[in-house]
């Protein structure tokens, strides 16, 4: 399985991800940062049900918006490690969707909640209970999205 994850293809699929997640999040920096956010990329988020190389590509397509974030240094870290690890959580989960729909809202809710309840000396349950519901809307955006796709598009040819 590593081996496929390797591949030409395998790579240039986290790449394309990367790089659509990274732009969706720059194009709409208003609703990307700050302590209320729905990043409309984060509905990428539900692609590592179906597209296990969309973990690293979530990853740094998330790294690359983070680095032009306001908030700096504590978003690169942070809300990257909480996307890596909402991607990890969805793909670990990929057998019980809904499940697997919950890593990034939690994921995001707490790590990056509470690293903008700090920045911006804001309650941590509101930030965390913001960015949650914002991570929400994007994950339902996501699962619409990939349910329109679902008989549009074979996706055992990107695996």
């Amino acid at each position: 399985m590593f081996r496929r994850q390797l591949s030409t293809r395998s790579l240039c699929l986290s790449a394309i991800i990367a790089a659509l997640y990274a732009a969706l999040t720059l194009m709409l920096p208003v609703l990307s940062y700050g302590a209320w956010q729905c990043r409309l990329s984060e509905a990428l988020t539900l692609l590592p049900l179906i597209l296990p190389q969309s973990v690293p590509g979530l990853f740094i397509g998330c790294l690359v918006a983070n680095l032009l974030s306001p908030v700096g240094i504590w978003d690169v870290l942070f809300g990257s490690l909480a996307t890596l690890l909402a991607a990890i959580g969805t793909y670990k989960l990929r057998h019980r969707p809904v499940l697997a729909a919950a890593c990034p809202v939690i994921s995001n809710g707490l790590i990056v909640g509470s690293m903008l309840s700090v920045v911006y000396s804001l309650p941590a349950a509101l930030t965390m209970i913001q960015v949650a519901a914002g991570e929400l809307l994007a994950v339902i955006l996501g699962y619409a999205l990939l349910k329109a796709f679902r008989g549009r598009i074979d996706w055992k040819k990107f695996q």
